[in-house]
C-alpha cells in the first residue's frame, strides 16, 4: 500500500514539475489584438425599429384575404439578419427579406391574413433576428364579420 501511495506521489510530482515553461511567453500579441477586436465587435448589434408595431384592418368579411407591410429600419451599427418570422396561427403568413439589412437601411415585413375566424381577431408575428433582444413582434387585428349568403346548416 505504501508503494502505491509513493507511486501516485511520484507521478504527481513529475506532473507539476514537468511544465516549467511560462504559458504567458507562448501567447502571440497578434492573437490578443484579434481577440480584443472580436470581443469589442461582439457588443455591437443591429437594431430593428418598426414604423408601426400594430395594424388594424378594421371590419372585413370572413374569408377576405388582406395584407399589410410593416416597414422597419436598422438603426444599429451592424448588419441586421432576420432568421425567421412566425405567426401565432397558420392563417397569417409573414414574408421577410432574406438578405442582410445594413445599418441605416430599411426593409419590409409583409403580413398576409386569410380572413378566417369571427369577430375580434388578433394575430402576433414574431421576427427572430440577430438583434441584442433576439426577437421583435408586430400584430394585426381585424373584426371578421360573417360572409353574406345563406347560413350553413347541419343536416
Amino acid at each position: 500500500m505504501k508503494k502505491a501511495f509513493f507511486a501516485v506521489g511520484l507521478v504527481a510530482a513529475l506532473a507539476f514539475t514537468s511544465c516549467k515553461d511560462n504559458a504567458s511567453d507562448k501567447v502571440k500579441g497578434e492573437n490578443v489584438e484579434m481577440a480584443a477586436t472580436r470581443d469589442a465587435d461582439a457588443t455591437v448589434f443591429p437594431s430593428m425599429e418598426f414604423e408601426e408595431t400594430a395594424y388594424d384592418f378594421g371590419n372585413i368579411a370572413r374569408g377576405t384575404a388582406v395584407e399589410h407591410v410593416f416597414k422597419f429600419k436598422n438603426t444599429g451599427k451592424a448588419p441586421l439578419v432576420i432568421v425567421d418570422a412566425t405567426s401565432t396561427c397558420g392563417c397569417t403568413v409573414p414574408s421577410y427579406p432574406k438578405e442582410p439589412i445594413q445599418p441605416g437601411e430599411t426593409g419590409e415585413l409583409l403580413v398576409k391574413y386569410n380572413g378566417s375566424g369571427l369577430n375580434a381577431v388578433t394575430k402576433v408575428v414574431t421576427v427572430k433576428s440577430n438583434t441584442e433582444k433576439g426577437s421583435e413582434t408586430v400584430k394585426i387585428t381585424a373584426f371578421v364579420q360573417p360572409s353574406e349568403g345563406p347560413a350553413a346548416t347541419n343536416g
